[in-house]
């Protein structure tokens, strides 16, 4: 079993033992009552900054110090369109509370927090929602059609922005639907990201990038997943018409999380080419 059938396998089982304890009737009762969260906002190019205790790759990132609520706080100076949160609890040590916390934390500064976990069920969307989440992540590869699209359907019911995470170029092409269906489309928006960390061993392929950058959704603004660490990298990727950085170890390790955060937006603003810019400004 690979990396990722085995979070699929254990997503399905927590849903299943949550589901046990509070039905999808009542959780979606209680997600209703919940107001509505900051919308993403998006600029030139934007960053999306990520709260995880640990990762597969890096081992832990935090130690029994970590002040969350101050990290937090330094991702909405810093300038954070977004803030990612692991909510897996076993490579990851996340969990709900988690998000419930920094969504809570981030209401103030008007800036979504976005569920990242190995979503399978609409279940989990309505726990994103009952927290006071502006958004979810969603790993294509690993759901089938009827899956993902129950799953970006449950989202957009809740007003909450998706993250397709793709992989490889049949990912990509299986995003054709949504990339359609968002042309001159308001509403919560939908994003195009791609991972370029190799499931297989855990290792980044940065030119995965620059591989797929041809094949990236017109209508979704895409995202830079995994391997940024620097400027150049957030320019890099600005340059091949990424729109947005997801950053999580980087910025987990700063020690001044809110300077290194914006020094990464700016380069990606400095980096976008302005006729690109004004092409995406249409999306």
């Amino acid at each position: 079993m690979t990396f990722l059938e085995r979070m699929a396998a254990a997503s399905r089982a927590r849903v299943e033992r949550a589901r046990a304890v509070e039905s999808e009737a009542k959780l979606a009762r209680r997600a209703q009552r919940v107001a509505p969260p900051p919308a993403l906002a998006l600029d030139r190019f934007d960053v999306i900054a990520e709260l995880k205790r640990r990762s597969p790759a890096a081992g832990g990132l935090t130690d029994g110090a970590f002040d969350q609520s101050a990290q937090l706080a330094a991702y909405a100076r810093g300038g954070a369109a977004a803030v990612s949160v692991l909510t897996e609890p076993t490579e990851f040590k996340g969990e709900l509370a988690h998000l419930a916390d920094a969504s809570a934390n981030l209401n103030a500064a008007r800036i979504p927090a976005m569920r990242k976990d190995f979503v399978t069920d609409p279940y989990q969307v309505l726990e994103a929602r009952a927290t006071g989440a502006g958004g979810v992540l969603v790993i294509v590869t690993m759901l089938d059609d009827a899956t993902l699209r129950a799953l970006v359907d449950s989202a957009q019911e809740c007003g909450l922005f998706v993250l397709l995470e793709a992989f490889d170029r049949a990912d990509l092409e299986r995003l054709a639907p949504y990339d359609r269906a968002r042309r001159g489309h308001d509403g919560p928006p939908i994003l195009a990201g791609v991972n370029c960390r190799d499931l297989r061993d855990l290792d980044v392929r940065f030119g995965r990038f620059a591989e797929l950058a041809p094949h990236l959704p017109q209508h979704l603004p895409a995202v830079a997943e995994s391997g940024i660490a620097t400027p150049d990298d957030v320019a890099a990727v600005a340059r091949l018409g990424f729109r947005l950085a997801l950053v999580g170890s980087t910025l987990m390790r700063a020690a001044d999380p809110a300077a290194a955060l914006a020094a990464l937006i700016a380069a990606g603003r400095g980096a976008v080419p302005q006729q690109g810019a004004a092409a995406r400004a249409e999306r």
